[in-house]
């Protein structure tokens, strides 16, 4: 029987597509063209600040979380990519400080053209993930297209006054970041070939790391900020905390970890578009040391698939929280503080 070479799903997604989110810049664009929704004081967190998740007040002591995402393969391995996306769309509800509980599927896929096994295998990594989490699938929605996407839609519930949003960092707070950047960068690589299987698996298993550990125990720190870092980056992310709480950040570049290779990966020139977007759009509001090159200020902006949570908390109980991650295997790092001053900037130092 002749043997066929298996497929790879990064090489399917049309005209280079790269499954990125829609620019900030184009996405701020179009939501300004939306009509004002009326009030309703039962929406704790909606689009106002660019937050994470929607959050809805349903009665004094339950709020419901609901976020969705979802995009075409980063990764070849189907199980994977169906981790990955569960892993990523998951995030959102603990970077809110809720408790996932329920979700919902979104796919698109050829069926006519791609073998079935590869959609079962996709929803199979999904679906052990959202055991890992303690979610419940409760349905779905699926489309035939021709190119395969995929992600989830998830529900989760919270207090009503433990909502983590991205509004609330004071001067003074240390930022504390979670998981290493660099995966956008990555995934570019691996699409052209020049990721080791030893890098594969490591970037893997970066992405399908759920935060769930992070945001537990977060949850007993008094903890004035919190996001996921995701399609805008690390500095798009943070740039959205400084305007909504109000405040500057400070970034210390060479205490954000990042995966092995990221700045030699950068120098040879695989930087997805997403990335070089998302430097777009902060230029204004970013303000880098004279000495930085242009990898490295791309490296803080490289679009992230399922990332780390990025924490704002009072600096006395940094260095604990900080300590408690680590000890429960998180790869938690202190990489800035948040300032008074240049309100809505960022400074990379």
């Amino acid at each position: 029987m002749e043997k066929t070479e298996p497929v790879k799903l990064t090489s399917l997604t049309t005209k280079g597509g790269c499954g990125c989110k829609i620019g900030p810049a184009d996405l701020a664009e179009v939501l300004r063209n939306l009509p004002i929704a009326t009030p309703n004081p039962n929406l704790l967190v909606g689009l106002d600040t660019s937050d994470d998740a929607g959050v809805y007040k349903l009665t004094d002591e339950i709020a419901m979380v609901q976020t969705l995402d979802f995009f075409t393969p980063i990764v070849d391995d189907p199980y994977d990519f169906g981790q990955i996306a569960a892993t990523n769309a998951i995030s959102d509800i603990y970077a809110m400080g809720g408790t996932p509980i329920t979700a919902l599927n979104i796919v698109a896929f050829p069926i006519a053209t791609l073998d079935k096994k590869i959609l079962s295998e996709i929803l199979r990594g999904s679906g052990d993930k959202l055991t890992e989490a303690g979610v419940t699938l409760v349905g779905g929605h699926s489309i035939d297209d021709q190119e395969p996407k995929f992600g989830l839609a998830v529900t989760g519930t919270v207090h009503p006054d433990k909502v983590r949003t991205n509004a609330g960092a004071q001067p003074g707070d240390k930022i504390l970041l979670t998981k290493p950047i660099g995966v956008g960068i990555y995934t570019t690589s691996l699409k052209n070939g020049l990721l080791s299987k030893d890098e594969i698996v490591y970037v893997t298993k970066v992405m399908t790391t759920l935060n769930k550990t992070a945001a537990e125990t977060m949850a007993s720190y008094d903890v004035h900020a919190a996001t996921d870092v995701t399609g805008f980056g690390l500095l798009g992310h943070a740039s959205e905390i400084a305007k909504a709480s109000g405040v500057g950040i400070r970034i210390i570049a060479n205490q954000v970890p990042t995966l092995p290779r990221t700045k030699e990966l950068a120098d040879a020139g695989k930087v997805p578009g997403g990335t070089k977007n998302n430097f777009a759009h902060v230029a204004d509001v970013v303000s880098y040391p004279e000495t930085m090159d242009q990898s490295d200020r791309w490296i803080l902006c490289d679009a992230v698939t399922s990332g780390g949570l990025l924490i704002a908390l009072p600096e006395v109980q940094a260095d604990r929280l900080l300590g408690e991650l680590q000890h429960k295997g998180v790869d938690a790092r202190i990489i800035g503080e948040v300032t008074e001053e240049n309100s809505g900037r960022i400074t990379v130092e």
